[in-house]
């Protein structure tokens, strides 16, 4: 299994959360954040990190006719030892009463205290050896801090969880932080044979006896303690098929379990849809991850959605919260981020995944509606950045934040392949995600920046540093003029919403419009203050609108068309200015250039070229005037040698 060592932050008091707009996607966020917000002093715990899980046979039994959310677990853990043990300890609710240990059919002893079940081992187990030890319990698991939830739908009891990220050890003893993930598990759900239980992996059996049935679940795929979900009601079935359904990439199930009041044509019309979502994903980032077992969806009590490997749950059916949670599959279950402080990894990259999506079903128009909407509420405020703080990663609220975490992590992630372009941004994700020392393992943000800069041929530092990690956003002047025949003359200005950031260096997308309404788009590389840029445009200039496919997080942008007349001396700049070794002269194509001589300020001549570059070493320093002579006319022009 793939490891890395960090250690998450404490999460410090009880942080409560306000479904703040009643929409689907808040709702989901609301979901994926909701098991924290009542950890109270929640942190890796240190008694648990010198073994390593391999493997977990899980045996529960529940009914959910019983008013107590009541559970019966028989867990078997295979772990090998990283230093010498002489005990080990798992995650556990101390709710949850633990009448036996066995190794080998030996009894062992046991204690229970402050969420820990801590078990004494026969011997000495040696590091790199493995054991198997099995845990007989029974109890009630906590309902206040909701991992495991016993509740109705239409009158019909039902029991489901959500562990993200520290809610297993409500219902069965774990190690629940997230830097071991479990290489493969079996999961068998017994209960009355009016419901059926639902888990990831794939359905091995399903045995009735004496009114009880059966099902038993395999994942033989590394995951995590809280990606791993029980559901038990009387679902009904809708099986659907998914895949690009070549020779190479097979069909594979798409299974979903719901209520049998929502199995309607309207909701099978929605989940219809998954189909072409996974085309769409599997085109832009390779295979589904799971395509040995299934996907799925099962429904639950939650609003929104959580992204349980291979078989999400989900409390409704619109269509970017399939995606959003379909995305995740890739996303935060095969690649899962190492630490909070990386979140955006999880969410942002995910978010960005149903707007391809739109884009993809929709068509462009639509996808530009989709980054509008991001962009308005990341700048809604005029600080925050995408990566966290060690402070910022003790806040639930903080972690899953939808302004910063979610809208501007995906919006970040837009700008990458607008940096890159697109065929080197879909190669880059496509090789993190098959990066062996990543798949089905951890990555921070230092691994996905890697793949991106291999790809791209140079750095993303300054790109990271102004859009990832310091805050805010640029608020940007156009001021373009029509600048002789066929050209525009174009000046960015630029200020920032937040002092971290000096200046956001991008390229700009700035679309010019003829009278008749013909479109001509130019891109420009800004990089620094009052930058001036003359380019080429087959016709007379009558607007400009600045970046309209919405490629930037930007606000309160003005944009001016100067309709006055020019003059040569306009349209004829040198830089840089001052100067050291060389000096360039930018004119318009349509002038043509006789003869460039150079003057020091007694008005002797120091040189002659017939180009628009040339070296200036052998000039002292100083200022310089050099005189240009076009077949338009001369101009003269002062610089300063270094």
């Amino acid at each position: 299994m793939k490891k890395i060592t960090y250690y998450l932050l404490l999460l410090s008091g009880i942080i409560g959360f306000a479904q703040t707009n009643d929409t689907e996607y808040e709702r989901m966020v609301e979901a994926e954040m909701k098991s924290t917000s009542s950890m109270q002093n929640l942190r890796v715990n240190p008694n648990t990190q010198n073994y390593d899980i391999t493997y977990h046979e899980l045996r529960f039994s529940v009914d959910p006719n019983n008013t107590t959310p009541y559970i019966n677990g028989v867990v078997k853990t295979t772990f090998i030892a990283l230093s010498d043990m002489n005990a080990v300890t798992f995650d556990m609710a101390t709710a949850l009463a633990v009448s036996s240990v066995t190794m080998n059919s030996t009894s062992l002893t046991f204690n229970q205290s402050n969420y820990e079940l801590n078990i004494n081992l026969p011997a000495t187990l040696s590091t790199g050896n493995s054991a198997i030890v099995e845990i007989t319990y029974a109890g009630s698991p906590p309902q206040a801090e909701g991992g495991f939830t016993r509740s109705t739908h239409s009158g019909t009891p039902v029991i489901f969880t959500l562990s993200e990220p520290f809610g297993a050890r409500d219902w069965w003893p774990c190690k629940q932080d997230l830097n071991d993930k479990i290489d493969s598990f079996d999961i068998y759900i017994s209960c009355p044979d009016a419901y059926i239980g639902v888990s990831n992996g794939l359905l091995q059996s399903s045995v009735t006896l004496g009114g009880i049935t059966t099902r038993h679940f395999k994942h033989n795929y590394p995951i995590p303690a809280y990606l791993i979900s029980l559901n038990v009601t009387n679902y009904a079935t809708y099986n659907i098929q998914a895949g690009l359904g070549t020779v190479d990439s097979p069909f594979f199930p798409v299974n979903n379990y719901l209520y049998p009041e929502s199995n309607t044509v309207s909701v099978r019309n929605a989940i219809d849809v998954t189909t072409s979502i996974i085309n769409v994903f599997e085109e832009k980032f390779g295979p589904y991850p799971y395509r040995n077992e299934q996907y799925g969806h099962v429904q639950f009590g939650w609003g929104g959605g959580m992204e349980h490997t291979t078989m999400s749950s989900m409390g409704s059916w619109g269509r970017s919260l399939i995606a959003h949670e379909l995305g995740h599959q890739w996303f935060g279950n095969k690649v899962t981020c190492g630490t909070w402080k990386d979140i955006w990894l999880n969410e942002g990259l995910t978010e960005y995944t149903a707007g391809i999506m739109v884009e993809e079903l929709d068509g462009p128009s639509s996808f530009v509606t989709w980054k509008n909407g991001k962009i308005n509420n990341i700048t809604s405020q005029t600080s925050g950045a995408v990566y966290l703080t060690d402070a910022e990663a003790l806040s639930v609220n903080r972690i899953f934040s939808s302004r910063l975490s979610y809208d501007k992590g995906s919006m970040v992630t837009h700008m990458l392949r607008w940096v890159m372009g697109d065929a080197n941004f879909f190669q880059a994700l496509r090789n993190y995600l098959s990066d062996t020392n990543l798949a089905y393992g951890y990555a921070v943000t230092n691994n996905l920046k890697g793949h991106l800069e291999a790809v791209h041929g140079s750095s993303l530092s300054e790109f990271f540093n102004d859009w990832l990690y310091m805050q805010g956003y640029p608020t940007y002047t156009i001021a373009a003029q029509n600048w002789g025949a066929g050209q525009v003359k174009i000046t960015v200005s630029q200020t920032q919403s937040h002092s971290s950031v000096s200046y956001f260096e991008m390229p700009l997308e700035i679309r010019l419009t003829s009278a008749g309404g013909v479109n001509y788009d130019v891109v420009v590389d800004n990089t620094f203050n009052n930058q001036e840029f003359i380019v080429a445009v087959p016709f007379l200039v009558n607007a400009v609108t600045f970046d309209p496919n919405k490629h930037i997080v930007s606000r309160n942008n003005v944009v001016t068309l100067g309709n006055e007349s020019f003059e040569l001396e306009q349209t004829i700049s040198v830089y840089p200015n001052p100067a050291n070794e060389e000096l360039h002269i930018m004119m318009p194509t349509t002038i043509q250039l006789e003869k460039v001589e150079i003057y020091n300020t007694l008005g002797q001549l120091l040189a002659t070229h017939q180009s628009v570059d040339f070296r200036i070493d052998d000039l002292s320093s100083g200022m310089h005037v050099v005189k240009i002579t076009t077949s338009e006319g001369t101009i003269h022009k002062n610089f300063i040698k270094k």
